[in-house]
C-alpha cells in the first residue's frame, strides 16, 4: 500500500529510448515513480526501481499486485531497429502485455496509457487521424499493437480503468539506438565516414524523444480515452532532415544521397494529425527539428568525449 500520498505510476521499459526520459518529468510532477525492466538506471534519482523480464510468464504479476500503481505507464517492447517489424516475439509481448494490464487493473489500477504506432494505421491515406483513418497495418509489429490496442481499449476488458493509447510516429533523439536513420547518420558524419541515404523524397513526421516523454505524460495526466498520435504536427521530406545534420555537424561532403533505395512497401508520406494531442491534451512541442538535432548532436558528442582514452 501506498502511505505517501503520493500518485503512483508504474513505467515498463524504464531504462529504454523513450522511457528513461519520461522518468524525470514524472518526478517533476510529484510521482512515486516506480519502474520494471531487465535492467535499471540508478543515476536516475527518485525512481523505484523492480528487476523483472516481462516476457517471463507470471513474473511481474507478484510485482504489480504489491505495488498497487494508480497510473502504468507501458512502453516495453521489442524495439530493436530492422528485425522488430517481423520478430516472433511480437506474440510474446501481446500476450504479455494483456497479462500486465489484467494484474494492473485487478490490483487497484485506474489509469493506463500504452505506447502503439503509426503502423497501426493504413498507410494509404496522407494524413493519419485517429477518427477517420482505417487501421489496417501491414506487418506482424503493427498487428501485434493493434490486437492489443483493441483488447485494452474494450470496455468490458475493465470497466474500472481510464485507457490511452498513443500512436507514435517518427522519435529521434539522445540515446536513440543504431541502425535508424538520425543516429546513424550523426555517429556516422561524427565520425568523419561517408554515409548512404536514400534520395530522402518520401515524407516523415519527426519528434523529438524529449518531446515524446512529455507527450505521454501529459496523456497520462490527462482524461483523454481512446486513441491519440504522438506527433509534432509537421510532416517534412527525410532529405530536410539529412540535410540539417550534415549542416550542424558541417560535413554536407560525407552525405550520399540516392544511394539506398526504398523498400518497395515504403509510403510516400506519413503525416498525423495532432488536433487531438494539442487540443484535448494540450501538448506542444518543445524543440522544432533544428533544435532537436542540435540537441542529438550535443548528446552524441558529449558521449564520445565520455568515451575517449583517459576519461
Amino acid at each position: 500500500m501506498n502511505f505517501s500520498g503520493k500518485i503512483r505510476v508504474l513505467v515498463t521499459g524504464a531504462s529504454g529510448f523513450i522511457g528513461r526520459h519520461t522518468l524525470p518529468e514524472l518526478v517533476s510532477h510529484g510521482y512515486d515513480v516506480h519502474a520494471i525492466g531487465r535492467t535499471s538506471l540508478p543515476e536516475v534519482r527518485s525512481v523505484t526501481w523492480h528487476k523483472c523480464d516481462l516476457l517471463m510468464p507470471g513474473a511481474a504479476t507478484p510485482i504489480v499486485r504489491a505495488l498497487r500503481a494508480d497510473h502504468l505507464l507501458h512502453l516495453a517492447w521489442n524495439a530493436v531497429p530492422g528485425s522488430f517489424w517481423s520478430a516472433p516475439d511480437n506474440l510474446d509481448w501481446v500476450a504479455a502485455t494483456v497479462q500486465l494490464f489484467r494484474v494492473f487493473a485487478a490490483s487497484g489500477g485506474r489509469r493506463a496509457v500504452f505506447a502503439g504506432t503509426y503502423a497501426e494505421y493504413d498507410w494509404s491515406f496522407d494524413l493519419l487521424s485517429e477518427d477517420e483513418t482505417p487501421l489496417m497495418p501491414r506487418t506482424l509489429y503493427g498487428r501485434a499493437k493493434g490486437a492489443v490496442r483493441e483488447m485494452v481499449l474494450d470496455p468490458n476488458a475493465s470497466k474500472d480503468v481510464s485507457v490511452a493509447w498513443g500512436l507514435l510516429f517518427s522519435v529521434y533523439g539522445p540515446g536513440e539506438p543504431r541502425g535508424k536513420l538520425v543516429s546513424d547518420l550523426v555517429a556516422g558524419l561524427l565520425a568523419g565516414q561517408a554515409v548512404d541515404c536514400t534520395e530522402g523524397r518520401q515524407e516523415r513526421d519527426y519528434i523529438h524523444v524529449k518531446d515524446v516523454a512529455r507527450a505521454f505524460v501529459d496523456v497520462l495526466v490527462s482524461d483523454l480515452r481512446g486513441t491519440v498520435n504522438i506527433a509534432s504536427g509537421v510532416c517534412r521530406p527525410v532529405a530536410s532532415v539529412i540535410n540539417e545534420i550534415a549542416r550542424q555537424v558541417g560535413r554536407p561532403d560525407l552525405v550520399r544521397l540516392g544511394m539506398l533505395s526504398l523498400s518497395p512497401n515504403e509510403p510516400q508520406r506519413l503525416a498525423a494529425n495532432t488536433t487531438r494531442l494539442f487540443d484535448r491534451v494540450g501538448f506542444r512541442p518543445r524543440f522544432d527539428v533544428a533544435a532537436g538535432i542540435a540537441d542529438t548532436i550535443a548528446a552524441s558528442r558529449a558521449k564520445i568525449v565520455g568515451n575517449s582514452p583517459g576519461r
